[in-house]
């Protein structure tokens, strides 16, 4: 195999963004497409020069994929992922791998028993600040970890939410702002701060004409004691994000994608006994970092995608570490709905329940007209 054969299922504004990248890797071959309105399949078929079809089973089916590429909403990810790996296809999934952590459970088993290549696209993590700041984490140099905190607006408007039948409805999404737009971050805060073991949360639709939640934040509980904070919303503007861990041997802040680096002289624990001096703090030195020389975006993740298969390169967002963020999201939304502090691991049992109770009242939207239009903030990564 030279080249990775690839289905794109689901052609919505970023299936549609995906197509183009595939286009631009070397590695990769788009050879078939698939969504379930005829018309925009029609289309795109024929802009492209691939085969298209209104049910993905007959693309798994046809032979022409080595791997898919699943855009479709959300609580599709994983039948349509187990589908392609019972058959032996490769699969790269958007974010989130699946809407309730049972289903990320089933997706993650298959992709084991399988032994496909299973990714999620998780393109933030290939940016060379994350890449430092992941080795500077994976090399213990802050310590034993204090406190962690992440900020991260991610605004939408009203229009955004009228664009879709399915958008910001418990039965069409699965959730407002966690399930969607803040997996991305809460993918990068988890990867660098680990994951921690009780969440005492709230979630509110405060400002859109949605049923799900547009405002969550979060008290947080770590295994060793330390404590942490957690903040998003689609009402707050602009997109300036803030992650901060904090160790015993100094902090890392990153903000606005820049990242620094402070570390102590002496660490606190022994600064804090040791020290003679009513008033002293410990010496504080800024690092300097040199950030890595690497390829970024959405292209970086398909192109390292198609070398695992290829080559065997170790992927940058395994499908396995996508079920973090379904972990720590459905966390949140149970907390936030029952009212009490929810453990890490969910009960699977306690959030299906609460989640089909909200799939029983939900509506889907009544809108004017369905649009597919690319992110284009997609579109320069």
């Amino acid at each position: 195999m030279e080249k990775v054969r690839f289905g794109v299922i689901g052609l919505g504004g970023m299936g549609q963004g995906h197509l183009r990248s595939i286009k631009e890797v070397q590695e990769a071959e788009l050879t078939a497409v698939s969504d379930v309105d005829a018309e925009i399949n029609k289309k795109i078929s024929e802009e492209y020069g691939v085969p298209g079809f209104t049910n993905y089973e007959e693309l798994l089916e046809s032979k022409l994929v080595d791997a898919v590429l699943i855009a479709t909403p959300h609580y599709f990810h994983p039948e349509i992922g187990i589908a392609a790996m019972r058959r032996g296809i490769h699969c790269l999934s958007e974010k989130p791998i699946a809407v309730s952590v049972s289903d990320a459970d089933r997706f993650v088993e298959e992709a084991q028993r399988s032994g496909v290549v299973f990714s999620v696209m998780y393109q933030q993590r290939t940016l060379p600040q994350v890449r430092l700041a992941r080795k500077i984490m994976e090399s213990g140099r802050l310590g034993q970890i204090r406190r962690t905190c992440m900020i991260e607006p991610n605004y939408r408007s009203q229009a955004y939410y009228d664009s879709a039948t399915w958008r910001a409805t418990w039965k069409g999404e699965g959730g407002g702002v966690l399930i969607n737009q803040a997996p991305y971050g809460i993918d990068l805060f988890l990867l660098l701060g680990c994951m921690p073991s009780r969440v005492t949360a709230k979630v509110r639709t405060r400002l859109h004409n949605i049923e799900v939640e547009d405002e969550a934040t979060a008290l947080l509980e770590y295994p060793n004691g330390a404590w942490g904070y957690y903040y998003t919303t689609t009402n707050e503007a602009p997109h300036t994000s803030f992650m901060e861990i904090c160790g015993d041997n100094g902090k890392m802040v990153y903000q606005g994608g820049l990242l620094k680096l402070y570390s102590l002289k002496t660490s606190i624990p022994e600064f804090t006994f040791s020290t003679k001096e009513m008033w002293a703090s410990p010496e504080v030195v800024e690092e300097k970092l040199e950030l890595p020389q690497c390829e970024t975006g959405h292209k970086e993740i398909i192109r390292n995608f198609c070398r695992s298969i290829l080559f065997k390169e170790e992927l940058i967002a395994p499908g396995e570490q996508g079920i973090w963020s379904v972990e720590f999201i459905n966390a949140l939304i149970l907390s936030g709905k029952k009212g009490k502090p929810v453990d890490i691991p969910v009960d699977r049992e306690e959030y299906e329940e609460l989640l089909n109770g909200l799939k029983k009242i939900s509506r889907e939207r009544k809108i004017k007209k369905v649009q597919r239009i690319t992110d284009p903030h997609h579109l320069r990564k």
